[in-house]
């Protein structure tokens, strides 16, 4: 992900350092190095162009930290554990030129942690910067700030953000998971129960919640395989920690736990690994998608007809849609009214307006239309007698 962030500013015309770990021998930025070098082959492209690639100078973070006084922007993006973070702040502090604005990437630990123990010089210009993978393609950017940060701080920053970076800033409370993922999890962990309590295949259920709803194609656990299985497992506990008790969050996780560590256990992490919910056999010279049986762990071809007839609806709007009578309509229906719930749920304490949120969705997660939005293609009286039916509460 900083290989990433780095590339994306190279390619605003900006100069980055990249710094990370030290390596053992000549070359003690080795590591950061061949990051740089692997940017042109990457896939998809973190840059525009090759030549870009010239802006990006590297380092470590024993030998270079002094550099950090020619930086207008640090950007801290390494492993989510709060004690190595907080030890690579302290070992930055002093090398920070006078205007510096330090930020985290981190996707789940609240910013009140992280400055813990920090000079009040540092943290009133330490923000949290959340970027979603890969930050070249997808335009959302979170900011969490604080009463401690001076406004022009912050307004410095979310401005370079938009002008030269072209993000859609949104400001974000210091809550758990903030925006996106805060949401984005409780829809993919919803859809995960749904799939197990409807005896669904992964085929089934990603047929109906991908394009249907306006959600890219990967859907449910197209997007866990490309997200990564094992990073999933940790963003979902760090919420459960995080969370207060009486979070709907918390209603929805645990189920299919055991089918989530079986796979980790074997290797199937997703795409980083031997596949995920989905694999590629490459087995007598074809490459043939195959799916997984999520009671037996087995895999087979996938069965790329596995769409309701209600999937067609889709078209027509999310109302037609979840009307339909068959199981698949009935799915959709049981996630969607839970998620766009829980959204309504987010206002105001993870964010203060609903534009926020739907634009979390649309800029993170290349939604078609945000939570909101969907209940307004329902209708709002609709979306009330639908909750009041099924037996759900209505937000206030």
């Amino acid at each position: 992900m900083g290989a990433g962030i780095a590339a994306h500013c190279a390619n605003a015309g900006c100069k980055v350092l990249l710094l990370d770990i030290a390596k053992e021998g000549d070359d003690r930025s080795a590591i950061a190095r061949t990051a740089v070098e692997q940017m042109a082959k990457s896939n998809p492209e973190m840059l525009m162009h090759k030549r870009n690639a010239k802006l990006i100078s590297s380092g470590n973070i024993e030998d270079d930290l002094d550099k950090l006084s020619e930086a207008d922007w640090v950007i801290e993006v390494i492993i989510e554990n709060l004690d190595i973070k907080q030890k690579l702040y302290a070992s930055m502090s002093e090398h920070l030129g006078p205007r510096t604005i330090v930020s985290s990437n981190t996707s789940t630990l609240p910013r009140s942690e992280l400055v813990e123990g920090m000079s009040s010089e540092m943290a009133s210009r330490f923000l949290i910067t959340h970027f979603f993978n890969p930050p070249r393609y997808l335009p959302l950017l979170e900011v969490v700030t604080s009463s401690e940060v001076n406004d022009s701080v912050t307004d410095r920053l979310c401005a370079f953000a938009d002008e030269r970076l072209g993000k859609r800033v949104i400001m974000c409370n210091d809550t758990p998971g903030f925006v996106g993922n805060r949401l984005g999890v409780y829809f993919i962990q919803r859809a995960f129960k749904a799939t197990i309590d409807h005896g669904f295949t992964v085929e089934q259920a990603d047929a109906m919640l991908g394009r249907p709803i306006g959600i890219p194609k990967t859907a449910v656990f197209g997007l866990m395989d490309l997200v990564g299985i094992d990073l999933s497992v940790h963003v979902i506990e760090s919420l459960i920690s995080h969370l207060p008790d009486d979070d709907p969050f918390h209603d929805i996780v645990g189920t299919g736990e055991d089918i989530i560590q079986a796979m980790i256990a074997e290797g199937y992490t997703g795409r980083k690994g031997k596949g995920g919910f989905y694999r590629l056999n490459k087995e007598g010279g074809k490459r043939v998608k195959e799916a997984r049986n999520l009671t037996t762990g087995e895999y087979a071809p996938a069965n790329r007809k596995a769409a309701f007839s209600s999937s067609r609806m889709g078209k027509q709007g999310l109302g037609p849609l979840i009307d339909y009578p068959d199981e698949g309509a009935a799915f959709v229906s049981d996630i969607l009214l839970d998620t766009l719930s829980y959204a309504a749920h987010l206002v105001p304490d993870v964010t203060g307006d609903i534009y926020s949120i739907d634009t979390a969705m649309k800029a993170g997660f290349n939604w078609k239309s945000g939570p909101f939005q969907m209940m307004d293609s329902i209708g709002s009286a609709s979306m009330v007698e639908r909750l009041e039916e099924s037996g759900r509460s209505v937000p206030g």
